[in-house]
């Protein structure tokens, strides 16, 4: 079953991610001090630099502040990439993470076929741990919940 999508559509971010499933996000989202700490570390940052409330918001993650994607769509007066007919254009093909760039590629086409809200369902259905259900994240390795190994995206 798909979840239900509405007010979630503020965190499909310009990029063909959907923030409400990045490791940052919820961790800020849940207030989860042990999930902070152990981003912090694997990021060489202070448990105050992991906060975001998506990238619609004025809440950014200190990673995403100088985003090139972002101002690209602004700059065009989009949501999202998914309006652009320069896709894939040479910010996803030299995004850092390959994850990332790996969801973008799968995911922009996606939310232009689908629709955002539908599009936000099958993430939010994607982004589940087939062990135990429990919530996943974008380029998690193991499920947080049982620990199982997971290759989501």
């Amino acid at each position: 079953m798909i979840e239900k999508a509405a007010n979630q559509t503020e965190l499909a971010a310009p990029c063909g991610l959907y923030c409400g499933v990045c490791r940052v996000h919820m961790a800020h989202a849940n207030d989860d001090l042990e999930f902070k700490e152990r981003l912090a570390e694997e990021l060489g940052l202070t448990v105050e630099d992991i906060k975001c409330e998506g990238c619609h918001s004025e809440v950014l993650f200190v990673g995403c502040t100088s985003c090139e994607i972002r101002s690209c769509v602004s700059e065009k007066a989009f949501k999202g990439c998914h309006q652009c007919g320069d896709f894939p254009c040479r910010f996803i093909k030299d995004y850092p993470l390959h994850y990332g760039r790996r969801v973008m590629e799968r995911a922009i086409p996606a939310r232009r076929a689908l629709g955002v809200e539908e599009w936000i369902g099958k993430e939010l259905q994607r982004y589940r741990c087939p062990y135990c259900g429990g919530k996943a994240y974008m380029g998690a390795k193991e499920c947080w919940d049982c620990r199982e190994p997971v290759d989501i995206d």
